[in-house]
């Protein structure tokens, strides 16, 4: 998938692996918290239409929420963390 970008990468002069490394860091860090802002965004758009739907139930789904909210937000970090374990290495 992204092989389309290496071409580009390489045209430029002096081309060099920590280049590569940090375009990939940036497309891997990039994804990863464009992935994380759309998990985030269905939790709560899911929470208030559960919310509409059963109000009494307002505490528990609350709870949840939170929950996913943290374990999503966990995932962003970890993708970053990834990156540049990747960069280092």
């Amino acid at each position: 998938m992204f092989d389309v970008l290496i071409p580009f990468a390489q045209a430029a002069e002096g081309v060099t692996d920590a280049g590569l490394k940090s375009i990939a860091l940036g497309i891997g860090a990039g994804l990863g918290s464009i992935g994380a802002g759309i998990g985030v965004g269905y939790i709560f758009a899911k929470v208030i239409e559960s919310v509409t739907r059963n109000p009494e139930m307002r505490d528990e789904i609350t709870s949840i929420q939170w929950l996913g909210f943290a374990l999503t937000e966990a995932v962003a970090f970890y993708t970053l963390i990834f990156g540049l374990i990747a960069f280092f290495l």
